[in-house]
């Protein structure tokens, strides 16, 4: 085994470890193959559509996606879901907080065909591409007017440091012109922030999902906000859908001094319970927390922690109230089954978050309306500053 194989399986193997959790739980699991015994009125029906039917019968995998589908529609739990190869990969992707790709952005030219644009510096412009190059083929897949942007994205990437070929068209006689190009890593960051335009006291901080980066880039941010003069702060969590729950917990414990950040069970489990070590870097800066209906799953960890702790504020409407936990298992052909398979809740919190979502301790509503930057940041100068 070489030494990249060796790297890449290592890589693999503590992504692996790092991803279980909210919507990101990687387990490789034995399939059971289902014959008509299991599933005899399955096989029943499939049978006679297919002997009997005016239209064929849909290929695999369409007409197997289709029976996951119905069957996670009968189990009847809203965040069971089924993934196909493509959107898993790119939800892999901003999980983890980077990816291998060509750096490219997309557009179409006059004839509705896909053109590729690169980046500067990009291995996609180091390897020959030029802007308006038109992308005939990535690997074995051939680019249609219909292919998915999503499926071409999830075919150009990979792990960083390997080929990948395409064949592009260059105007004006768009003559097939074949390259191989080597990725390389890109970042996706949660995080942005900036200093309050009107009061320049102020760093807010933005965070748009959970990913494995989150921790580090909330870090930074501080940071930076503080060299800029920055002595309060808004953590922003408004629109956050989630995503790793050790990435959400590890989060909460920036802020925090002591105590518990939340308990969890699985099925037929004793009780988890994560608590704070040691005293967190920023658990002395003053900060409040904005949420509205769109907080949810581990962004709703962070703000119910720092709530029950008293170590925050909340500023919004109440949060969207999702308190259980998701593992995602990877099926042989790169789709995925997202399976809700524990419960969490935050020690103290009343009442309890899967019940009506976290309760803001200053509600905005009506006028002030709680998705609006203005009456978030006008509510949160007031909280933090007074009148001044």
């Amino acid at each position: 085994m070489t030494t990249f194989q060796r790297f890449f399986l290592f890589t693999i193997f503590c992504f692996l470890l790092l991803t279980i959790g909210f919507a990101a739980g990687f387990i490789v699991n034995p399939q059971s193959v289902l014959n008509g015994q299991d599933f005899p009125i399955l096989n029943e029906a499939y049978n006679i559509l297919k002997k009997n039917g005016l239209t064929p019968v849909a290929e695999s995998p369409n007409l197997e996606y289709g029976m996951i589908r119905g069957m996670i529609q009968a189990y009847g739990d809203p965040y069971t879901i089924f993934v196909e190869p493509a959107q898993h990969e790119l939800e892999s992707n901003s999980l983890q907080g980077s990816f291998g790709g060509i750096g490219v952005r997309f557009g179409r030219d006059a004839a509705d065909q896909l053109i590729l644009y690169p980046f500067s510096g990009s291995p996609a412009r180091d390897a020959g591409i030029q802007d308006g190059d038109r992308l005939l083929s990535v690997g074995e897949l051939s680019i249609m007017s219909d292919t998915p942007i999503d499926t071409i994205q999830a075919a150009l990437r990979g792990p960083v440091g390997t080929p990948v070929a395409l064949t592009i068209a260059r105007p004006p006689d768009f003559e097939p012109v074949e390259l191989s190009v080597k990725r390389a890593e890109f970042p996706l960051p949660s995080v942005a922030w900036h200093l309050e335009a009107t009061e320049p006291r102020l760093g807010v901080v933005e965070v748009n999902m959970i990913s494995a980066n989150t921790p580090s880039e909330i870090l930074n941010a501080f940071q930076d906000l503080r060299n800029q003069g920055a002595t309060s702060f808004v953590l922003d969590l408004r629109d956050n859908g989630g995503g790793l729950l050790d990435a959400g917990i590890d989060t909460a414990r920036l802020f925090l001094k002591d105590g518990t950040i939340i308990q969890q069970r699985y099925r037929d489990k004793e009780v988890e319970t994560y608590r704070v070590d040691k005293a967190g870097e920023l658990v002395d800066i003053p900060m409040a927390v904005l949420i509205n209906e769109n907080t949810a799953s581990a962004a709703e960890i962070i703000a119910g922690a720092l709530q029950a702790s008293h170590r925050a504020q909340l500023i919004g409407s109440p949060s969207y109230g999702k308190d259980t936990i998701q593992l995602v298992f990877v099926l042989n052909d790169g789709s995925s089954l997202h399976v809700t398979t524990a419960h969490w809740w935050v020690p103290g919190l009343e009442p309890p978050i899967g019940e009506s979502g976290l309760q803001p301790n200053i509600l905005l509503e009506g006028e002030n309306d709680p998705n609006s930057a203005d009456a978030a940041l006008q509510a949160a100068k007031q909280l933090l500053f007074g009148s001044n």
